[in-house]
């Protein structure tokens, strides 16, 4: 179900509905890539898996325009009860996907 209010992002289609284990986990090779830390990757990451599930499905990183998610994380984030930091940390997971696998 999508609720703007919430932030939720609705898709085209179900390919970019996934499951946990479609989730990649953030390593050195995908920090240099993206020219992150590989410190934020893995909070980002640990935010995305441990919160994001609770209240939709998890969307595959890399079949959501940027913008989409730039656009909806902040109310995902504030609804969630998380910070900031969190936020920007989430952002960063979900582009360094996009860039490793090719899809931004």
């Amino acid at each position: 179900m999508v609720n703007p209010d919430l932030g939720n992002m609705a898709a085209d289609d179900s390919s970019a509905v996934g499951g946990i284990s479609e989730v990649p986990n953030p390593n050195q090779a995908m920090a240099s890539k993206s020219k992150t830390p590989l410190k934020t990757l893995q909070r980002g990451h640990e935010v995305y898996m441990l919160n994001c599930g609770q209240c939709h499905e998890y969307k595959l990183p890399e079949k959501i325009d940027i913008e989409d998610w730039e656009d909806a994380m902040p109310k995902m984030i504030g609804h969630a009860g998380l910070d900031n930091a969190d936020e920007k940390a989430v952002l960063a997971y979900v582009k360094a996907v996009k860039i490793v696998k090719g899809a931004m």
